[in-house]
């Protein structure tokens, strides 16, 4: 049992009219999807070489990150190793200003301290020649109190004087 039993009349038409719009096609869409599938691959081609030079730019900043990282991290050390210089320097710069200024103050004490010895020692003598006066004073009253006593005291004075001159 056939159902559909084409006649050749029909096949020559179908294959007629397929010829037709496959010559039709070849002339007018073929050109078109060529060139379609054309530009669509130097499309992809330039998408690859833009992606590749992307890539090789990706790659020629991450080297001159890294570069500047590497410089950066030098810099650092740099500068680091300057402050540790520096602070070293302002450090042995200040004790040595300690020091001066120490000894500055030690020999202002030490005069200072001279001064007020010698101050005290001009007192004392002061003192013990003030004493010494008054005991002096006391012994010649009564000593001098007689007259005898008196010229003989004037006596040896005055020998004393011929004989320093």
């Amino acid at each position: 049992m056939e159902l559909f039993k084409p006649e050749f009349g029909l096949v020559f038409w179908m294959f007629f009219v397929f010829v037709v719009l496959f010559a039709i096609l070849a002339k007018y869409a073929w050109p078109y999807i060529i060139r379609s599938i054309d530009n669509r691959a130097d499309l992809i081609d330039k998408g690859v070489e833009y992606a590749q030079d992307a890539k090789a730019q990706l790659e020629k900043a991450t080297e001159n990150a890294q570069a500047l990282l590497a410089e950066a991290q030098r810099q650092q050390m740099d500068i680091i190793r300057e402050a540790t210089q520096m602070k070293s320097q302002i450090i042995e710069e200040a004790k040595k200003a300690a020091s001066v200024e120490a000894k500055k103050v030690m020999d202002a004490a030490a005069l200072s301290i001279e001064q007020a010895r010698k101050e005290s020692e001009q007192q004392f003598r002061t003192e013990v020649s003030a004493f010494a006066l008054q005991i002096a004073e006391k012994l010649m009253r009564k000593e001098l109190s007689n007259d005898k006593t008196q010229i003989e005291m004037i006596d040896k004075l005055l020998n004393d004087i011929e004989n320093k001159n």
